[in-house]
């Protein structure tokens, strides 16, 4: 029975550097994990032996090592995330009609992952593969106004981009179109990205609380009036909320 705790310490050691901006004292690491001291180092001192943490000595300070970014590139040859979400995508695609996608911000930008559609429909330029600029992108704005301000700031430290002449030009202005996707739960755009073509998003968080992926349909804006878009969201926040718990997250506890 002694193994299970010790096993959650371990990986609450590695959940906790990961989400570091670096590495950091054995003394803050048993602050933050409500560890004794002496039981700390000693976890410390195991870990290193296998390689998932490393000690700085010029810092005192320990980081995560070589055999946790070995498990972090598995992790990405496995491609889960793809795995749970593409059934989902599957079924919002049965449901309306619509292209449906996941993205991931990557930086300042969204990275399409996945893409299903509907037959003969339109092509887009938000293909798998693609990056675009995240303030643009229904994806992209779904995944930012989850993000603490001082992320957001560095993420866009001047002048934002256009593709099609509108949207947000200065952090200020995109700060306020955040709040209010985050008030009401999904982000849209409308011919940011490509003249004529809308999209609405929903953000799926990890275990922290933070965006970890979004879903989003895409379609003519001809289709689709403004006022049409509250009811095609619903099933998009439905089939985020299904990815999150796929992904065993947790939605954000400031709402």
């Amino acid at each position: 029975m002694d193994q299970v705790p010790a096993a959650r310490r371990t990986l609450a050691v590695l959940r906790l550097l990961a989400a570091s901006a670096g590495p950091l004292p054995a003394s803050a690491i048993s602050r933050e994990l409500g560890l004794p001291r002496s039981s700390t180092y000693h976890l410390l001192a195991a870990m290193a032996e296998d390689g998932f943490v490393a000690y700085v000595p010029e810092e005192r300070r320990w980081g995560l090592g070589v055999a946790a970014f070995e498990v972090g590139s598995a992790y990405l040859r496995h491609g889960p995330l793809e795995r749970l979400a593409r059934p989902l995508l599957r079924r919002l695609v049965d449901r309306v009609g619509e292209i449906a996608q996941l993205g991931v911000l990557h930086g300042a930008e969204t990275l399409y992952l996945l893409k299903e559609q509907p037959p003969r429909h339109a092509t887009l330029v938000t293909d798998v593969g693609v990056r675009i600029p995240a303030q643009l992108t229904a994806s992209g704005r779904s995944m930012l106004a989850r993000l603490p301000p001082a992320q957001l700031r560095a993420l866009f430290p001047g002048p934002l981009v256009t593709r099609t002449g509108r949207g947000p030009a200065t952090l200020s202005a995109l700060r306020r179109e955040l709040a209010g996707d985050a008030a009401r739960g999904w982000s849209a755009e409308d011919g940011l990205v490509t003249e004529g073509f809308a999209s609405i998003a929903a953000c799926a968080f990890d275990h922290t609380g933070h965006p970890a992926a979004a879903i989003t349909v895409t379609f003519r804006r001809a289709d689709r009036p403004p006022d049409a878009w509250p009811a095609l969201a619903a099933p998009v926040r439905a089939a985020a909320a299904s990815l999150t718990t796929r992904l065993t997250g947790r939605p954000p506890t400031d709402r």
